[in-house]
Parts: C-alpha cells; structure tokens; sequence
C-alpha cells in the first residue's frame, strides 16, 4: 500500500521522440516474434522427433523456455510502452516481471552448468553416458537447476514484504529488484547483501563448473585425439553450442555492468544495453543449436520439407 491506496508504479521507460513511437514498436514486435519464432520452431522439432528425446536437447527445451521466460516478462509490457505511452504498472504485475527477469538470468546460468556436466559425462565417459546420465537423473539435474533459480529469487523478493515505500518513479525500463528498492524509504542492506552474494555464488559456481568440464574434455580429447583426429572434430561439435551460448551470455551481462558504472552514459543507453540482455541471447540461442547441431538442423529441415510437401499438395 502506498498512502492508503494501492501502489502503482510509473516506469520511466525509453525517452522516445516525437513520433517514433511505432517505429520503436513494430522494432520491439520484431524482436518479440524472431524470438518467439526461432525458440518456438527448436522447441516443437525436439519434441516432435523422437530421434531427438536425448538428454542434450531435452536441456536445450529447458534453455528455450527460460529465454521465453525473459522475452516474454519484458517485451510486450515495452512494445504497450512504445505504442500507446504505457508506463503505470500496479505492484503485483511489477513484482512478477521482476520475479520472472531475476529467474531467466539465474536459470539461465543454471541450466547451462547442467548441461556442461552433460557434455563432460558424454565426452569423458562415452561408455558409460547412458548408465550415468539416465532419464531419472537427467529430469533431476534439469528439476534441481530451476528449483535452485526459484529458491535463490524467492527470497530475494522475500525482502519486499513489509518495506515502506516513498516513490513511485521506477527509473528503468521493466521492473528488477534493485529499482523497487530503491523506492524504499529506509534503508536494505539485508537485500544489497543477499544479492549481491547470490549473483557471486552463482555465476562462480557455474564458471567453476563449466571451467572443470571443459578442462576435463580438452584433456580427454587432446589425448584421445593423438591417434584419431576425428575425435577433435566430434568434442567441438558436441560441446561448441554450449560454450557459446555461456560466452554470449555473459558478454551481454558484462555490457551491462560496465554500462552501469560509467556515470556519463546517457540513461537510454543503459536502458537499451539491459534490453539486449533480455533480447539477444533469446534470439541467437536457437540459431547457434541449429547451425551446430547436425541433428537438430536435419530435423527442422525434415519438418519444414514435410509442412511445405502437404501445402503443395493441398494447392
């Protein structure tokens, strides 16, 4: 409650010119739909495709929900922003934005350290994959990923029960946090704590994990690969659409902490780089796993040639 009444934020959103407010719209809108397309498209072949019901592309429809998650949680609230001017968000609809933005970027990074023990049990023990990474562990790993996300960003919010708040401005362009409490009218070090100790363990973690892995599959490949040069070949293919979609990540979560230490950068520009976290790796994620991924590339264009065969047929 704010004053007695409910509590209703304003974000401050894109300082958008006169006039480009559709432009920005139908920018936003394509963004929204190659997203939804590419993510949609990965997503449905995997399922369709039983030859495709293995543990790595099972992981890769986890990673795919989680980017539609954040897509999702930011982009039609700002194309409503572009449009029509759309800027007051009551308190429970800005919580759950923040709730679902917080959750993609743990998730994310969860998910990813999953499928980094997947790709070391598969490189390093490919005789023993199967017996190791059973369907029951497999929907555990991925159950406990997101269990851990949800955990971790529960009691973050936890911190908001019972805080007085004394603004309404949310100086950002979708509701986060850090930009809720900084509306508080005292002070939050449990939660600057917390938070900050949680993004730490989090992302060391993984790196820590994703780091072993990786070492471990150099080792086993380089060695391996001695007398076969084709096991060089198979290591990249496996392991290569995961790595990047890691680097790619946190190159886009660098960007924006660097843009936010630097005082001089025009809001919109810090504004536009955390939308680029939400937008980019949704949309290269589903374009790396198809362009790497011989399997995966084979079933799309096995299900587009059926789809376009029965449209030829219907005509």
């Amino acid at each position: 409650m704010y004053n007695g009444s409910p509590v209703v934020f304003e974000l401050q959103g894109f300082d958008v010119p006169p006039g480009q407010g559709p432009f920005l719209f139908f920018l936003a809108l394509f963004a929204y739909i190659v997203v939804l397309l590419g993510n949609g498209v990965v997503i449905c072949v995997i399922m369709k495709d039983r030859n495709l019901h293995r543990p790595m592309f099972v992981m890769i429809c986890h990673l795919v929900v989680c980017d539609l998650l954040g897509a999702t949680a930011v982009l039609p609230r700002l194309m409503m922003h572009f449009l029509m001017g759309q800027q007051k968000i009551s308190y429970l609809p800005a919580i759950a934005q923040g709730f679902c933005v917080h959750t993609y970027g743990v998730a994310m990074q969860t998910i990813l350290g999953v499928m980094a023990y997947d790709r070391f049990v598969a490189v390093c023990e490919p005789l023993r994959y199967h017996s190791i990474m059973t369907s029951a562990r497999l929907h555990c790993c991925c159950a406990l990923a997101w269990i851990v996300a949800l955990l971790l960003i529960a009691v973050l919010f936890s911190f908001h029960m019972n805080v007085p708040l004394c603004g309404r401005v949310i100086q950002h362009v979708y509701c986060s946090n850090r930009s809720i409490l900084n509306l508080a009218c005292i002070p939050t070090p449990i939660s600057n704590i917390y938070g900050l100790s949680m993004t730490w363990s989090v992302s060391t973690g993984v790196f820590i994990i994703i780091a072993f892995s990786y070492i471990r599959i150099l080792s086993v490949s380089f060695n391996q690969g001695r007398s076969d040069s084709s096991v060089h070949r198979k290591a990249f293919q496996t392991c290569a659409p995961h790595l990047v979609v890691y680097v790619l990540y946190q190159i886009a979560s660098v960007i924006i902490i660097v843009s936010l230490r630097f005082p001089s950068a025009s809001q919109n520009i810090r504004k536009f780089f955390s939308i680029l976290f939400i937008i980019v790796p949704p949309a290269l994620n589903p374009i790396i796993y198809g362009m790497v991924s011989k399997d995966l590339r084979a079933a799309i264009m096995k299900l587009f040639s059926v789809q376009v065969r029965r449209v030829c047929h219907k005509e």
